[in-house]
C-alpha cells in the first residue's frame, strides 16, 4: 500500500489547515499514514506493560519510517479499564521522546481535559511542542473512567460541560495578553502563559464524542479520533463530520482511527475479530488500511498489545509492507 494512491469521496485532494511540523505532517487529505500506540510491546495478559525498551523502540519507529507515536492520559490503573497505558504521565513522557527523537510526530490520545487544570496543559503542551521542534498533535477527550473522578475531587456527571470551559480556556490562554473569565478561572490583562506553541497553535482533535453535539464537535478542534467501525458506518460517520466542518465555517479536517493488532505469520491469513482490532496477516491488513484511507481516514494508530510474534519483526514487517519506501 502506498499512502498517496487512494481519494476518498468526502475529500478533496490538498492539504488540511497547517498547524506544525507533526500535525502537517500526519494528516494530508485523501492518503493514510501509519503511526503505533506506546508502549510498543506486548502485554496481553496485565493491564500493566513492563516499559522494556521503551525508548529504543520509539527510536526504531522514527527510523522505520512511521508517521507517529501515541501516548495515553491513564492517572490511576482502574481494575475495570484493565490497561494501565504507559504508566508514565504523558507529558512529562512526552519531554523525553522529544529529545530522543528528532522527526516523529508525538500524539496524545487523550488528554483527558475535566481532570486537569487547562492553565497547566497549555503550558505543558506548549513546552512539549516547543521541545520537540512543533511536533506535538494532542487528542483531547471527556473521559470514560468514572473511578478517577471522585479520587480528584471531581465531578462525572458534568465533565461535558467543564470538557467545554477547558478547551475554552486552552484556545483563549494561547493568544498573548489574553483577557477573559470561565470556569477555570479569570485571566486579567499583563498575565502572559508561555510558552507559546511552536506552530500557529496547539492541534487539538476531539476523540470520541466526548460529550458533545455533533454541531459543536464539527466547529471546534483540529480532527476527530474515533474508534474503528464497520467500514460502511464509519463512512457515514466520517461523512458527517465533514459536512459539520463545512456547515460551520470550517475546513475539513482529518480523522484518525486506533487499531489493536496481532499480525500473523502467515502473509495471507484472513482476518479475526479481537478487541478494537484484527488478528491477521498482513495482506488483508492492507486490505483494511485500504479500505480505511477510501472512506477518509487519514491516520491509523497501530496497538500492539496483543501482537504474538517478535516486536522488532513486526515493525519491520509493518513498515517494510506498509510505509512507502520514502519514508524510510
Amino acid at each position: 500500500m502506498t499512502s498517496a494512491s487512494v481519494h476518498s469521496a468526502n475529500e478533496n485532494p490538498g492539504t488540511f489547515d497547517p498547524i506544525n511540523v507533526g500535525y502537517n505532517a500526519t494528516f494530508t487529505p485523501g492518503k493514510l499514514s501509519i503511526g503505533l500506540v506506546v508502549p510498543i510491546e506486548t502485554y496481553p495478559n496485565s493491564a500493566v506493560p513492563t516499559l522494556e525498551q521503551h525508548i529504543e523502540r520509539v527510536q526504531l519507529a522514527e527510523s522505520l519510517g512511521f508517521s507517529a507515536v501515541w501516548l495515553r492520559d491513564v492517572i490511576f490503573n482502574v481494575p475495570s479499564f484493565g490497561d494501565a497505558g504507559q504508566t508514565l504521565d504523558p507529558f512529562v513522557y512526552l519531554g523525553a521522546l522529544a529529545t530522543q527523537t528528532s522527526k516523529i510526530a508525538l500524539g496524545v490520545a487523550s488528554i483527558i481535559l475535566p481532570l486537569r487544570h487547562p492553565a497547566h496543559v497549555a503550558k505543558s503542551a506548549a513546552s512539549a511542542d516547543n521541545l520537540s521542534g512543533g511536533r506535538l498533535i494532542m487528542g483531547i477527550a471527556s473521559g470514560d473512567r468514572p473511578e478517577e473522578y471522585p479520587a480528584l475531587n471531581s465531578n462525572f456527571s458534568d465533565r461535558g460541560s467543564r470538557f467545554r470551559d477547558s478547551y475554552d480556556y486552552i484556545r483563549q490562554v494561547g493568544a498573548s495578553n489574553a483577557e477573559f473569565s470561565n470556569a477555570f478561572g479569570q485571566v486579567e490583562s499583563g498575565l502572559d502563559l508561555l510558552p507559546k506553541p511552536d506552530g500557529t497553535r496547539l492541534p487539538l482533535m476531539i476523540t470520541g464524542s466526548s460529550q458533545q453535539s455533533d454541531d459543536w464537535i464539527g466547529a471546534n478542534g483540529d480532527g476527530w479520533i474515533t474508534y474503528p467501525r464497520h467500514a460502511q458506518l464509519q463512512s457515514q460517520l466520517i461523512d458527517r463530520y465533514r459536512k459539520n466542518n463545512v456547515r460551520n465555517g470550517e475546513t475539513r479536517k482529518p480523522v484518525m482511527e486506533p487499531l489493536y493488532i496481532d499480525l500473523l505469520e502467515d502473509p495471507g491469513a484472513s482476518a479475526v475479530p479481537i478487541h478494537l482490532g484484527v488478528r491477521t496477516g498482513i495482506h488483508h491488513l492492507r486490505k483494511y488500511l485500504d479500505e480505511r484511507q477510501s472512506i477518509g481516514v487519514n491516520h491509523v494508530a497501530l496497538n500492539l498489545r496483543f501482537n504474538r510474534a517478535p516486536i522488532d519483526a513486526t515493525l519491520t514487517t509493518l513498515a517494510n509492507e506498509l510505509i512507502p519506501t520514502t519514508a524510510h
